[in-house]
């Protein structure tokens, strides 16, 4: 398969790169600057991402380029194109005047990546050092009011060196997705070839090649990650591959029984296992959110592992790994810094001495969607929003008690039900109610009420990294306060959070 290859240097907006790449059909690894690479013909050219540091420094990040220069097509983004410009004899100094945030271009030569851009085009800098004075071999493309070299072009060798001190993969940069275009199409002649449905033939292909004859044993959650994985994998090996489906007792209301029913037309060998008594009984009197996670990891460990070895021949246990988990566990600075596991089941591959199996480590939450969209998930599966992996136990705040699971329950399934029938849920990311461990006073017919408190959240994003609260039409917030409060016995008080994030995370604890 054709790809192009993105060296990482740290900067914030390197994944954006890899998905950029990969809405246009062209398929995007990213790897760590130190990383080795041997080129072969499937690497139609590589990138050098921005970074956090600055060419001046002594502990600046290296990159073997000569290694690469002529020898493929090189896009060089804001730190890649400094610190090309300077290992080539040119001259990069602190920005006596730095771009940060949106800039016009100007004297833009319109051919290679800047085919079909107009003059005025508005670009996304963001940046504290500048070039001042090019390589012997190279000429500039473009300017903005404030920097006389925005973009620069090496064209004297076989393969050309592209540089760009701003950033095309950013919304902001309003021609951006076209430039990478110009420069994937017309100067690494890819084919644009990455489909949902050229990747799930070759996955398919793949995961019949690895595992072979035998048993596969996944957990399914209900959510997409893993639905698509699981679909990918019956796809390839049938009933070889042996699905758990497990309640903790903390999901929402009805959803062990709807997500088992959902997945019977999908002809998955699904087994669900009702463990809620097990979960709560080991929660009980349990407050703190890290051992309510912990609690509940150990548990379901210990659930799944049972299950799991009642199944003959396994040897494989699938996860729904995607690629930004894998990115995040691979340090850009080196062994030496402390990574997060990438793996969402901690401790099980080592536990039951099982070989992993990720269908689909290589692609991104909206390639994911794609795909099962390819396989013909369900669409209350595809678009289900994100719910997290310990459930409504870290939307009780608190001590998590079967009664406190009811009522969060039940509000929770009310607000969510509002959102889909108004039309409104697939316009949100991500919603949920919590449940707050205190009690407020209240007035019901001519009786005082001393009840609980729920507090609705719903916010907007891309990938959860950032997040914005979501603005209701009053009238809606009005409806599902009034509905609550009637039908919920048990709570009396119901609040909005409009907190984003950053500061607030999405969830609460």
């Amino acid at each position: 398969m054709e790809k192009i290859v993105v060296f990482d240097f740290g900067s914030q907006y390197t994944q954006l790169i890899g998905r950029r790449l990969r809405e246009i059909g062209v398929f995007s690894e990213i790897i760590p600057f130190h990383a080795s690479l041997k080129l072969d013909n499937s690497i139609k050219g590589i990138v050098l991402s921005g970074s956090p540091a600055s060419v001046l420094e002594e502990a600046a990040p290296q990159f073997p380029i000569d290694a690469f220069i002529g020898k493929v097509p090189i896009l060089a983004v804001c730190y890649g194109a400094q610190y090309i410009a300077q290992q080539l004899g040119g001259k990069v100094e602190r920005s006596q005047k730095r771009e940060y945030g949106r800039a016009l271009l100007s004297n833009v030569q319109t051919s290679g990546i800047f085919e079909g851009i107009a003059e005025g085009s508005q670009v996304w800098m963001s940046h504290g050092d500048t070039i001042l004075q090019l390589p012997e071999a190279a000429a500039s493309i473009a300017s903005t009011h404030d920097i006389p070299i925005a973009a620069y072009e090496i064209n004297g060798q076989q393969q050309p060196v592209t540089a760009l001190q701003f950033h095309p993969e950013v919304y902001h940069s309003s021609d951006g997705l076209t430039m990478l275009k110009n420069w994937a199409f017309n100067i690494c002649n890819c084919s644009g070839n990455w489909t949902p449905a050229a990747f799930v033939d070759s996955t398919v292909q793949q995961l019949k090649s690895t595992i072979g004859s035998d048993n596969v044993v996944l957990g399914l959650s209900g959510g997409v990650d893993s639905s698509v994985a699981a679909l990918l994998l019956h796809k390839a090996i049938g009933q070889q591959l042996h699905c758990i489906f497990v309640d903790n007792g903390l999901l929402r209301k009805n959803e062990f029984h709807d997500v088992l029913e959902s997945y019977k037309d999908l002809g998955l060998n699904v087994k669900g296992v009702d463990a809620s008594e097990h979960f709560l009984s080991e929660l009980k009197g349990i407050s703190d959110p890290e051992k309510k996670r912990k609690t509940i990891g150990r548990v379901f460990i210990e659930v799944f592992e049972a299950e799991a070895n009642a199944i003959d021949n396994v040897k494989w246990l699938a996860q729904g790994t995607i690629y930004p988990d894998v990115i995040e566990s691979v340090s850009v600075y080196g062994p030496s810094v402390t990574i997060k596991s990438h793996h969402n089941v901690g401790g099980l591959p080592e536990k039951l001495n099982l070989k992993i199996v990720e269908p689909l480590n290589k692609i991104f939450k909206d390639e994911v969607r794609r795909v099962g969209a390819e396989l013909d998930l369900p669409k209350d599966i595809l678009h289900r929003h994100p719910f997290p992996g310990p459930g409504l136990a870290i939307r009780i705040l608190g001590d998590i008690t079967p009664d406190n699971v009811r009522l969060l329950q039940e509000a929770d399934h009310i607000y969510t039900s509002s959102l889909k029938e108004t039309g409104l849920y697939d316009k949100i990311w991500q919603a949920g109610a919590i449940l707050l461990p205190i009690k407020s006073v209240g007035v019901m017919g001519d009786e005082r009420t001393y009840e609980q408190v729920v507090a609705l959240r719903a916010v907007t994003s891309t990938d959860g990294m950032t997040a914005d609260w979501y603005d209701f039409p009053t009238s809606f917030l009005r409806k599902v306060s009034n509905d609550i409060i009637n039908q919920v016995k048990g709570i009396n008080r119901v609040v909005y959070d409009i907190s984003s994030k950053p500061p607030a995370t999405i969830e609460w604890e």
